[in-house]
């Protein structure tokens, strides 16, 4: 069948409907000057078009059989609009930030025709116009030379479909320099620039003509290789798998992918190879030490030395800032305590106090109800007795909450106490540390290496360090699995292990089954009061019945807000049942689109004010001290004038998103199990379906179950749920700390010859 002639459409966007930020694909409604509100549905690449622009699109007219006729674009150009009403629409669409439709009308009134050259060429006389001051004059004139040199730099990274809101992010890397950095060093993007992994920088590379087999290609995509793995838990790769992953990824000899490796291990900021343990052939005398290469990127290599360090520096301090312990009277001591909470600890909570104030670095670690909350504040309070200075910390702003209700003290979040400044650096450090007599951090098994290490800097010689967490739990979002390292076999760190169930714990059944899951037992799912099983088999039916358990089953049983007090969580973020489409189900019914209810179209979501929503990258800019993976807040206004909107987080900290920064949201109605780690909610609900079943895990359903305060509602098939208990995880992350905690490896890098 011959292929319909390509024919070329005029008309100002209306509206978009869908937009893919990955491909740019867009579904769009433009009217076309045909009255009566005619409007034509128009698809395909209009990667960068803003609602009120007019454009001119060269494509071809089809007809699709439940929506009629449509013109597919094949390309398109931005034409200024020629008529007062197309300008003012233009103006007022909120392309322009500081101009909404209020202003759009009162320019256009005043300067007609005229308009859009006035703001070109004579900006400031836009002060003619009633409310506009010389200040948002200026940034009306500023926000549209911007514009115009975004439209610029994306009408050229068009051609190798780059969406619009990484060409805007180039745009702020780079300002002027953005094309001639896409055109001579496309990779340098996947680096610089988040959003653009080293699959889009290989895209625009080729279209620029940087061949196949360059060596630059190749450094970029080992490098990408190794920070994927990053973004999957790991520290380093072994040399072999690297290369093996190399080779797959680029489609190149492995002969390219060594040359290349051996130069980045010779460069400054490239990689670091070094010998690291992975077992022992033989016994006893005889027992030979074998090894695997580990490369790393730079700053991971760098930060697992440290830690190892500065763990060991805490350890060996001379100096005590505790001393009152070293000589107390411990029975005197812990009656005392009794006599002030009303509780005698047990045996284990009573050793665990011992080393928390007796040894500079300590790990107290257990599962739920075991008494680990209790003996954290027993520790903190026979350390005030002392008048130490006691300082609180956790890794969200949930668990830093929770920490300072239980103990009294005030704590804060990591990132907070640390005051890390834009770019990642810590004002507190070796060379200024906190002021601390006893440092706490609860929640330690989210602690990823990096983190770990900019805490454990700043910890003063002779203070003492207790890290609390449980060690059974989904390791950090971060590379690394610190808190399991600290309890591996030879660590010098000091640790106590809960393990006695309190009785009052014992009633729970969200305690109990945690247990049962942990152990490798089937929940028990009858005759439980907080405790449930919803079964379905389906995944997508499963998926409609977890949104009527949030928004209508467990409100009407239990008086629970389902946005406050309900969480999601699910194994995996795709298929039917998991967070992705939950999202959209959920706010569908939780926060539903109203006219009087502000919204923004973002990709292929709406933001409404009271979405609940996460971050999903760690931000140094953002917030007085950063806003990190997986923080969690509420929409609390959306300006269309400024394009901006806030966010109110779990640390009460407004923190502004441009329109253009949507990205590093998502919603938060339901999330991954993973992105939960950290916080607790009142009722837990989890989709458990067949659908998720390569993330089945045990340490996952358990992470799950722990997060519930008062309920959990399991939503799915029992088949899965038995698949998820029965499924111990698949084998440890990279990391080389715990041998260098153990002594079983130096600080240094060696180079190796490489086979």
């Amino acid at each position: 069948m011959a292929q319909a002639q390509l024919a070329v459409v005029e008309g100002v966007l209306e509206r978009i409907t869908y937009a893919n930020e990955e491909n740019g694909y867009t579904v769009a409604r433009v009217d076309t000057g045909r009255g009566a509100g005619d409007l034509l549905t128009v698809v395909g690449a209009l990667l960068g078009a803003q609602v009120g622009e007019s454009l001119r699109m060269t494509g071809r007219w089809g007809s699709h059989p439940q929506y009629g006729r449509q013109f597919t674009v094949e390309n398109y150009t931005t034409v200024l609009p020629a008529t007062v009403q197309g300008i003012r629409r233009y103006l007022g669409s909120g392309l322009v930030k500081g101009i909404g439709p209020v202003f759009a009308d009162r320019i256009t009134r005043h300067f007609g025709l005229d308009t859009l050259r006035i703001i070109e060429e004579e900006p400031q006389r836009l002060i003619e116009v009633e409310g506009l001051g010389p200040k948002r004059t200026k940034k009306i004139a500023d926000a549209w030379e911007e514009q115009k040199a975004i439209k610029e730099v994306m009408l050229f990274l068009q051609t190798v479909e780059v969406s619009t809101s990484i060409a805007v992010r180039i745009y702020k890397k780079y300002g002027d320099a953005s094309i001639s950095v896409v055109r001579e060093q496309p990779y340098r993007l996947a680096a610089d620039v988040w959003g653009i992994g080293f699959l889009t920088a290989d895209k625009i590379a080729q279209s620029v003509g940087i061949p196949h087999d360059s060596p630059e290609r190749v450094k970029a995509g080992l490098q990408y290789a190794l920070s994927q793995s990053a973004d999957q838990g790991h520290c380093y790769l072994p040399e072999e798998q690297l290369i093996s992953d190399a080779v797959k990824l680029l489609q190149v000899d492995t002969g390219l992918v060594i040359d290349a490796l051996g130069e980045l291990a010779g460069e400054e900021e490239g990689v670091v190879r070094q010998a690291l343990p992975t077992g022992e052939r033989g016994q006893g005398e005889q027992a030979e030490e074998l090894t695997h290469s580990a490369v790393y990127l730079v700053p991971f290599h760098r930060a697992e030395i440290s830690l190892a360090g500065q763990l060991q520096r805490l350890l060996r301090a001379e100096e005590d800032r505790l001393p009152a312990f070293q000589e107390v009277d411990w029975e005197k001591a812990l009656g005392w305590l009794a006599g002030r909470t009303g509780t005698e600890l047990a045996p284990e909570q009573q050793e665990a106090v011992r080393l928390a104030l007796s040894q500079k670095v300590a790990v107290l670690t257990g599962g739920p109800g075991c008494g680990k909350s209790f003996t954290v504040r027993s520790v903190v309070e026979l350390a005030r007795a002392k008048q130490a200075r006691v300082i609180l910390a956790a890794p969200t702003g949930r668990a830093a909450k929770r920490l300072s209700e239980l103990t009294g003290v005030e704590a804060s979040t990591v990132h907070r106490l640390l005051e890390l400044k834009p770019g990642g650096d810590a004002a507190y450090d070796r060379d200024r540390p906190l002021d601390a007599d006893l440092v706490v951090v609860d929640e330690a098994s989210m602690l990823d290496l990096l983190l770990a290490n900019k805490l454990v800097k700043a910890v003063p010689p002779g203070a003492h360090l207790l890290l609390v967490g449980d060690v059974d739990q989904l390791p950090s979002v971060g590379a690394g699995e610190v808190l399991r390292d600290l309890l591996a076999p030879g660590s010098p760190v000091p640790a106590v292990r809960l393990t006695r169930i309190f009785r009052q714990a014992q009633q729970s059944g969200v305690v109990t089954n945690a247990h049962r899951i942990n152990s490798g037992t089937p929940p028990l799912l009858q005759g439980m009061t907080d405790f449930f099983l919803f079964p379905e088999e389906d995944p997508e039916a499963a998926g409609r019945l977890t949104v009527d358990v949030v928004a209508r089953r467990i409100p009407a049983k239990f008086g629970l807000n389902p946005r406050r007090d309900v969480q999601v969580l699910t194994p995996m973020h795709r298929g039917p049942a998991g967070a992705g489409v939950l999202n959209g189900l959920l706010q569908q019914a939780v926060t539903p689109a109203r006219p009087d209810l502000p919204e923004r179209r973002f990709g292929g979501r709406v933001f409404r004010v009271g979405d609940k929503v996460t971050q999903i990258r760690n931000n140094y800019e953002k917030g007085a001290n950063g806003v990190f993976n997986g923080t969690v807040g509420v929409v609390t206004s959306l300006d269309g004038d400024e394009q901006r909107l806030t966010v109110r987080t779990d640390e009460n900290e407004e923190v502004p998103y441009d329109f253009d920064e949507l990205d590093e949201l998502a919603h938060a109605y339901a999330m991954t199990i993973h992105r939960s780690q950290g916080s607790e909610y009142p009722a837990v609900v989890i989709p458990v379906t067949t659908s998720a079943w390569m993330m089945l895990q045990r340490n996952l359903l358990y992470t799950a179950v722990t997060r519930a305060k008062r309920l959990v509602v399991l939503v799915g098939s029992r088949r899965a749920l038995g698949q998820a208990v029965r499924t111990v995880s698949a084998g440890r992350r990279w990391t080389g700390l715990d041998h260098r905690l153990s002594g079983r490896v130096g600080a240094g890098s060696s180079r190796p010859s490489l086979p």
